[in-house]
């Protein structure tokens, strides 16, 4: 029996010109905050489906591979909320990846850290879709949307020391936004020869932890805004 993971429209099925339309734009979210934003925002568009695929890279990336297992997909997107990096993305703004990262997915040596790309076992790193890319940008940017591009760090531990978010912005030049997620989702993706994209509206400063300040309904309703604009460029295409 399948839960709640075909959630475009009601039952994730929606019918046009009599018959159902299959959903080829695939968005993960980790949690149903997130998924519930989206959803607002898509308001029935019957070629994207919503799931959720779990807190972390790792359940982020089983779940995008079962969803994907069936083919027939145009597009995944890694989708939810995230912190921005100071004097890059500030809080209420939505971020567009051009470069999804595993910041913390290497090891640490004497020296300091060294990613997996520089010892050989793989990449840490996953270009998202140009193309892709590009139209969502345009379409939310022509909505008027605060949107910033650059790359968005995927973490297995949120950062919460001044400390830890400058040297993970040092490991990521021009590093934007950071969350959970993406990396898994983004793996997932390549394996498959899926395009992927990751947007992510920022709801918190990365850097000291202070929930006080977290803005989480104002980057919810931004996530929302963002796919209102963002389903032209499903139905078009």
């Amino acid at each position: 029996m399948r839960d709640d993971k075909r959630l475009a429209g009601t039952d994730g099925q929606t019918e046009k010109a009599g018959r159902a339309a299959k959903p080829d734009i695939l968005i993960m979210t980790a949690v149903e905050a997130e998924r519930d934003a989206v959803l607002r925002g898509l308001a029935g568009c019957p070629r994207a489906e919503v799931r959720l695929g779990g807190v972390g890279p790792a359940s982020a990336a089983a779940r995008t591979a079962a969803a994907l297992a069936g083919g027939g997909w145009r597009l995944v997107i890694s989708a939810g909320i995230g912190g921005g990096f100071a004097g890059a993305a500030g809080i209420g703004d939505l971020v567009l990846a051009d470069v999804i990262a595993a910041a913390d997915l290497g090891v640490e040596t004497p020296d300091g850290f060294l990613p997996v790309d520089e010892l050989g076992f793989g990449t840490s790193r996953i270009a998202a879709d140009p193309d892709w890319s590009a139209r969502l940008a345009r379409r939310i940017e022509a909505a008027g949307l605060p949107l910033r591009r650059g790359p968005v760090l995927t973490v297995s531990t949120a950062t919460g020391t001044a400390a830890t978010a400058a040297e993970r912005a040092r490991r990521v030049p021009g590093a934007a936004a950071e969350a959970m997620e993406g990396f898994g989702v983004a793996a997932a993706a390549a394996a498959a020869g899926v395009p992927v994209a990751e947007l992510r509206a920022v709801s918190n400063a990365v850097g000291p932890r202070d929930r006080a300040a977290w803005r989480i309904p104002d980057a919810l309703a931004a996530l929302e805004s963002a796919f209102a604009a963002a389903k032209e460029v499903f139905e078009s295409r």
